[in-house]
């Protein structure tokens, strides 16, 4: 099997996992749809079993432990690719999908910690799903400065742009909103304790540490 088809078929696994589907009919349907896994059938899944990737039970599909290691860095790839071309590039929603869908079959292992590393480490995509860490995830050594961070780690007086917003709990989004808190709102960061205070506009908000850590700005120039 192609690399590629088979990487296809192993990431529509995962998403549709996370969806709470295991059912092969419908991960070959998806599958199919794709521009790398077109006519996806039921061969193409007995030779991911057969290669060890994922085990058929009935109509249930599971990824193996190796299957599920290729699967995650594939979803990783994509999602972080989303991030790039959304957050730092602004392009459009379709042109964002079609590149994500390109470059997660061709970004190195070292390219893919580059761009993580850069875009400070997102757990979320554009769509709110999650993006597998990997081994640049929490570490102390950085050969590429994040041009996005967490509010937490953002320089003190300094002037940034809000890029996302990642909360635990939905709400806390509109609540921001009514704020003006939202992705693209320039704010600078006064204090960090007792609790964070930043500025938005004429605005002075208080965050406590939880919610300043789901909000991810990069550094802008300040306006004359």
């Amino acid at each position: 099997m192609q690399p590629r088809r088979m990487e296809e078929i192993l990431e529509t696994v995962l998403t549709a996992r996370e969806a709470g589907s295991d059912d092969a009919a419908a991960i070959l349907a998806a599958a199919a749809a794709s521009d790398h896994a077109a006519g996806a059938a039921t061969g193409d899944l007995e030779a991911l079993a057969a290669e060890g990737l994922i085990t058929l039970t009935g109509a249930q599909v599971t990824l193996t432990a190796e299957g599920e290691k290729r699967a995650r860095g594939v979803v990783r790839r994509h999602r972080l690719t989303e991030r790039l071309f959304k957050d730092l590039l602004s392009v459009s929603e379709s042109t964002m999908e079609s590149q994500a869908c390109e470059f997660e079959h061709i970004l190195s292992p070292e390219a893919t910690d580059s761009v993580c590393t850069l875009l400070g480490h997102p757990p979320t995509c554009p769509h709110g799903r999650p993006i597998p860490p990997g081994p640049c995830c929490g570490t102390a050594q950085r050969q590429v400065r994040s041009l996005v961070t967490g509010l937490p780690h953002f320089a003190l007086g300094a002037t940034g742009q809000i890029v996302f917003i990642a909360p635990r709990f939905h709400d806390r989004m509109d609540r921001l909103a009514s704020l003006g808190v939202i992705p693209g709102s320039t704010i600078r960061l006064h204090q960090r304790a007792p609790s964070y205070v930043i500025e938005v506009g004429e605005t002075t908000i208080a965050l406590d540490t939880e919610i300043a850590g789901e909000i991810y700005v990069k550094p802008v120039e300040p306006v004359p």
